[in-house]
């Protein structure tokens, strides 16, 4: 399990959890979400991970919402890991992002476009942190090793690889269950990102679409062959939401959804 400080439950059988907002949309909004899942993860004895991006920086239009600030942002995140007590993700996006980030979060998450930077793996690597990349869209798992290396080689070795889907035909993404496995042969712990796996992007309106009612095939199955967390944007107020709404999965559904996972995990255990 992972050795992140703040993470409970370490001692489990159950997966781990990375969950929250797609971005930190407010203070208000943010700490109610992370109350709710953290009743839930304690209940469910679930080692849980707030998730929330300080910042959203790709995005296909001008006019999409990005953040509220990247300091402000961060400082949200800060304040949920002290309140609750629990580990905090967030992406960074550029090698400058990495130990300003790092000052307020527990993870710092790579972006699949991402992945391939040399120097963004690197400063991530260099604060000490807990490294999660997500694997390129455009890659294969096997070519994870890479990104994998980059960071133990910098002299860190906490790294999480995250699955979240092949790029299929210009709309759409397929998931190759094959990855997961294999990205675990690197000794790493694999997660499975069951919200952005579901994505359809460059729709005609610049806003990308999603298929959040295939959220529980994604992860059972990714639970079924193995994956050591899952990764779950979600929020309490979906049509609201002010990024991947499309995708997300409702904050209604979570305990209904992690309970079947459990049993799911319990049955290859």
């Amino acid at each position: 399990m992972l050795n992140i400080p703040k993470l409970k439950y370490t001692n489990t059988q159950n997966f781990f959890l990375m969950a929250g907002p797609c971005a930190i949309e407010g203070e208000d909004i943010a700490l109610r979400i992370a109350e709710k899942i953290i009743t839930i993860t304690d209940k469910l004895e679930i080692p849980y991970i707030f998730k929330g991006s300080f910042k959203k920086a790709n995005r296909s239009r001008k006019d999409s919402f990005t953040g509220i600030g990247d300091e402000k942002a961060l400082k949200i995140l800060e304040r949920i890991g002290k309140e609750f007590n629990v580990p905090t993700v967030t992406d960074i996006h550029e090698s400058t992002d990495a130990a300003m980030a790092a000052a307020y979060v527990d993870v710092l998450q790579i972006p699949a476009f991402l992945c391939r930077q040399t120097d963004l793996l690197v400063a991530a690597a260099e604060t000490g942190k807990f490294v999660n990349v997500k694997k390129g869209q455009f890659l294969s798992a096997g070519s994870m090793k890479f990104a994998v290396d980059k960071i133990i080689e910098s002299g860190n070795n906490n790294v999480i690889l995250t699955d979240r889907g092949n790029t299929f035909g210009y709309q759409d993404l397929i998931v190759d269950y094959r990855g997961i496995p294999e990205m675990r042969s690197f000794n790493v712990p694999v997660v499975m990102d069951c919200t952005h796996s579901l994505q359809q992007p460059n729709q005609a309106s610049g806003v990308t679409g999603g298929k959040p009612a295939l959220i529980e095939t994604i992860a059972k199955a990714a639970i079924a062959v193995g994956a050591d967390g899952l990764f779950i944007e979600t929020h309490d107020d979906i049509k609201n939401a002010k990024s991947d709404a499309a995708n997300m999965l409702d904050l209604t559904l979570l305990e209904d959804l992690l309970k079947k996972l459990i049993r799911v995990r319990q049955s290859i255990l």
